[in-house]
């Protein structure tokens, strides 16, 4: 995984509310096994009509070329649903690296934290801000402080996240990547006299 410090990008705003991970990627585009080729099928059925990539629904945010960037900012509740971890595939895999929400599902924030995906929970009160924000507006993510910053208008607010996530996000690492970064003290602990 790439390591995170600061991310300062435009946003892709989709202010729906109680956005299901079947929503995020339909289950019919569930067949590979690996994480790639998954953003193409993000939204689908909200960003084409009748599932046909040639009609893209123009009022569709992901359709709409004045917003993009790395950080998708969603309504409340979003990744409820299954537990599929393909959502959060399907959102890095389109260029993604931080969703921002007033709630996520529990089981989606952790695929997310487990695949380099950011999720990021702020109040109610500071999405509709965001939410306020014009197409060129951009966000400040610091990993390091846990502050998420609208940068036209300077309000910020921290976030809250897993020690251990945070570390393995500021690294580029996953589980694996982590237990060999501290291999040389897992083979002192196993040296030791009992």
């Amino acid at each position: 995984m790439r390591a995170f410090t600061i991310v300062t990008s435009g946003f892709v705003p989709l202010p729906a509310e109680n956005v299901d991970t079947d929503q995020i990627i339909p289950a019919r585009f569930l067949k590979a096994i690996t994480r790639e080729g998954f953003g193409k099928n993000l939204f689908r059925d909200w960003r084409y009509e009748r599932d046909d990539e040639q009609k893209p629904r123009l009022d569709f945010v992901l359709n709409q070329p004045q917003y993009k960037g790395e950080i998708l900012v969603a309504g409340k509740n979003f990744g409820c649903g299954s537990s599929r971890e393909h959502a959060a595939w399907s959102i890095t895999d389109y260029g993604f690296r931080v969703v921002v929400s007033s709630f996520f599902a529990d089981i989606f924030k952790n695929n997310a934290l487990n695949n380099g995906l950011l999720p990021i929970t702020v109040t109610d009160n500071f999405l509709q801000q965001i939410f306020a924000q014009g197409a060129t507006s951009t966000l400040t993510v610091n990993l390091a402080q846990q502050t998420i910053t609208i940068d036209t208008t300077g309000a910020t607010e921290t976030f809250a996240i897993n020690d251990y996530k945070k570390t393995c996000l500021l690294n580029g690492y996953d589980d694996i990547d982590y237990l060999l970064s501290i291999k040389d003290d897992i083979t002192r602990f196993e040296q030791q006299p009992i």
